[in-house]
């Protein structure tokens, strides 16, 4: 072979490479959209990225993200979510015992059975939307709750 003669199977070192004249038509077409302004208003200008790690949702991270950046959930986090404000309600009520008078009491009492029943069912969903059982929650027991209630406003 004489050194005019080149081998088909290589790339021709006098030419630029498809990679070469990509990046380069991409280089300037982001200079030119500096030099409009287009990237005047972005977040997070001239600081580090947040980038938050999610390497633990393995393949699931992608649809992860993609919840996460359209503002929802996984149904089985917006199921805890719910049951989280159920047991809430029903923390408030025993955190008012102490406070009520023997009527209000009563009252406040009656409202154990349901809040209950419906911790139990947002406990439920949960249970059944959950990945795995480290999610469950336990259902809550009637009987113990009222206890708990009466044993906060005895004392």
């Amino acid at each position: 072979m004489t050194h005019r003669e080149r081998d088909p199977e290589r790339p021709d070192p006098g030419e630029p490479s498809r990679e070469r004249v990509r990046e380069a038509i991409v280089e300037r077409r982001i200079r030119a959209a500096i030099d409009e302004g287009l990237f005047a208003d972005l977040p997070h200008q001239g600081r580090r990225l947040p980038l938050e790690d999610d390497s633990l949702a393995g393949a699931w991270a992608l649809a992860h993200r993609m919840l996460k950046n359209a503002g929802v959930a996984p149904p089985w986090i917006e199921a805890d979510k719910v049951a989280r404000e159920r047991l809430t309600d029903l923390e408030r009520l025993i955190e008012r015992a102490p406070r009520l008078t023997p009527l209000a009491r009563d009252r406040v009492r009656a409202l154990i059975a349901p809040t209950v029943e419906a911790a139990n069912r947002a406990i439920g969903r949960l249970n059944a939307e959950a990945p795995t059982d480290r999610q469950h929650r336990r259902p809550l027991d009637l009987a113990a709750e009222r206890e708990r209630f009466d044993r906060a406003a005895a004392g």
